[in-house]
């Protein structure tokens, strides 16, 4: 298995903007293999590259609707419909929030070999390829947070276990369950 460390709240990766992937070769589908494995470790639904220290436009998804990756993704909204629901994230264990985000998207990017690859989301799949494309741009889900939210999830993460001794890279379920991750299966 190739499971890797997740970085989590407070390492700066996780608030850089992530670098176009140019070369398509072995170790690019060696991280798709280890997004995808961490991810599943995990209990997640979506995974991107920042989260386990590399900073290229890669993410991993595997939804009831679809799984798979994009790499040098794009979306668009497509429609004014909203949904409000439930989100995490694996960086930052064991915090859930109500976040807005749009119902539907149309997502673009390539695959491992550099070949299109696009498709319509809704719900959990549009959610999910909004907030990873967001990890690849150094914005986190708490970012969508009303302020009032924002302040409270803040508080959390400072009096949070993890955050207080400093901790900024934990290996795979070291801290909390699986209801961390970005969007829960369990739920």
């Amino acid at each position: 298995m190739t499971i890797q460390p997740v970085r989590l709240f407070g390492d700066p990766i996780l608030r850089s903007r992530a670098a176009e992937v140019t070369g398509f070769d072995r170790e690019l589908r060696q991280l798709v293999t280890d997004l995808t494995e961490t991810m599943h470790d995990d209990g997640g639904v979506g995974m991107a590259a920042p989260q386990i220290g590399v900073g290229l436009r890669v993410f991993v998804y595997d939804t009831e609707d679809a799984r798979g990756h994009l790499i040098n993704p794009t979306y668009e909204v497509v429609g004014a419909e909203e949904q409000v629901g439930p989100e995490g994230c694996l960086s930052i264990p064991g915090l859930r929030y109500d976040t807005r985000r749009a119902l539907r998207v149309r997502a673009a990017g390539v695959d491992v070999n550099g070949k299109p690859v696009e498709f319509a989301a809704e719900g959990l799949l549009a959610r999910c390829v909004q907030h990873e494309t967001d990890h690849l741009d150094g914005v986190l889900f708490i970012d969508r947070l009303d302020p009032a939210q924002r302040k409270e999830a803040m508080r959390t993460i400072r009096e949070s276990d993890w955050f207080s001794a400093g901790i900024t890279v934990r290996s795979s379920r070291a801290l909390g369950s699986t209801e961390a991750g970005p969007f829960g299966r369990g739920r």
